[in-house]
């Protein structure tokens, strides 16, 4: 019997749980059927008499819009076209008391339909070329609506603006990069900007760029005039610095590097003439192509950037060795010990005519039946039909007695130029030298420069 009145009473328990939760569920449902209800008779309502053809406060103070902006990725930076491409959030937010509501604390999420029946700011930028909103998979924007008439339009764009660079210092440059706003039609009396208190511009954490590094974004406003009026502006300069990693691998190092090997034709004899030529000539035509290769991305401004000063001076060192080669040719002259191993070695030495200990050596000129009196008189020796004349051996004036008696004796016969003795030290010196400068005067100062711009 008790078994019985338990089993009916578990029953009984369990068939009101269920009610009371079907119970619940039908409730929830209504409520959320009457709250769906209510925001759509809310918007109604709103929307009633509204006229989006109006600014908010018509004929009264102007409409404050405030912008923040979050930059997800930047590039390409063009220097050939001028110009930058950007992967941005865009938000406005400005309070249109026709839009007060009551009931709700949270803000309504609307659909971007609603953007069609409420006014919003005409914004364009000034300086942009060729913008987009992404459409994919849908419109890349959304809309919000606070109790107090405050709207929030997100929207998210790839805006291409000019930024007009210096290339003077290329490629140790630093570029600012301006992005600017405003409204197209509305004047500073009926809309004005300004950036969101703490939340201007906002850089994703993870954002790279391959050729520059973002320095820093300051932002400002201003008035401009447009359209025979003045228009409220925003303003933010994106300060950019280029990596020189690449110029230094393509351009710098193999440049260097050309110079360089020029100055092995100090230490080839003068008498490899093709050798030291080719090897002038190679150089040449490859720093040429080097320097029109490292332009090829440039724009054609009319200025010479730093890259083009470097290129010069290594292609004038580069031109200076040929010519060099040409002076030590030139200037090889009688008395200098300065001759070439050919002429040396085709005149016959006379002190190796010598066959005694006897320092006077005879040699035959003319036949007797083809000379004057004179001439046999002044030889004083006739022989074999033959005049004869008395040679000084130790006094012998052939190239090679003479480039030894200018040179050490004990030394071997050596064929170096003192052009390219000198050449060897005063090259590279100089070279080193301007270096410096250059990378001084680039380098150094452009830093200092942006220090001083920054304070």
């Amino acid at each position: 019997m008790i078994k019985i009145l338990l089993a009916t009473f578990i029953m009984i328990e369990s068939k009101a749980a269920r009610n009371s939760e079907i119970r619940r569920f039908r409730e929830e449902d209504f409520y959320k059927k009457n709250s769906t209800y209510n925001v759509s008779r809310l918007l109604d309502s709103l929307l009633e008499d509204y006229d989006n053809n109006l600014r908010p406060g018509f004929s009264g103070p102007p409409t404050l819009i405030e912008v923040n902006m979050q930059v997800r990725s930047m590039g390409p930076i063009s220097e050939t076209e001028m110009d930058y491409s950007m992967d941005c959030y865009f938000r406005q937010s400005w309070v249109d008391t026709r839009l007060t509501f009551s009931g709700y604390k949270d803000a309504l999420a609307l659909s971007i339909e609603m953007l069609t029946k409420i006014w919003k700011p005409d914004t364009f930028v000034y300086n942009g070329k060729r913008s987009y909103l992404h459409t994919i998979t849908t419109s890349n924007r959304f809309v919000r609506l606070f109790p107090n008439g405050r709207v929030l339009y997100s929207q998210r764009l790839t805006i291409r603006a000019t930024c007009l660079m210096d290339l003077t210092s290329f490629p140790m440059d630093r570029q600012k990069c301006p992005l600017k706003f405003g409204s197209f039609g509305y004047t500073e009396e009926d809309v004005r900007y300004q950036w969101t208190t703490g939340r201007g511009v906002n850089i994703a954490s993870d954002m790279k760029m391959s050729q520059f590094d973002l320095i820093s974004t300051p932002t400002g406003n201003e008035t401009t005039s447009l359209n025979h009026g003045l228009h409220s502006t925003l303003m933010v300069s994106f300060h950019l610095q280029r990596h020189m990693g690449d110029f230094i691998i393509q351009v710098y190092g193999p440049c260097i590097l050309l110079v360089v090997i020029s100055w092995v034709s100090f230490w080839l004899n003068r008498e490899a003439t093709s050798d030291r030529i080719s090897l002038g000539i190679t150089t040449v035509l490859t720093m040429t192509f080097l320097g029109l290769e490292a332009r090829k991305d440039l724009p054609k401004v009319p200025y010479p950037t730093a890259l083009d000063y470097f290129v010069f001076i290594s292609f004038s060192y580069i031109f200076c060795t040929v010519v060099q080669f040409g002076l030590v040719h030139h200037f090889t002259k009688l008395g200098s010990g300065e001759y070439y191993l050919e002429e040396m070695e085709s005149e016959q030495c006379q002190r190796s005519l010598r066959n005694s200990s006897h320092e006077i050596i005879y040699e035959p000129i003319k036949t007797i039946a083809g000379s004057s009196e004179k001439e046999k008189e002044l030889s004083g020796l006739v022989g074999n039909g033959k005049l004869w004349r008395q040679i000084d051996i130790s006094k012998c004036a052939c190239k090679r007695c003479l480039a030894s008696a200018v040179l050490d004796p004990e030394e071997s016969l050596n064929s170096v130029s003192k052009i390219d003795k000198i050449s060897r030290i005063l090259f590279p010196i100089s070279y080193f030298m301007i270096n410096l400068f250059y990378w001084k005067m680039f380098l150094v100062n452009e830093d200092s420069g942006e220090l001083m711009t920054e304070a």
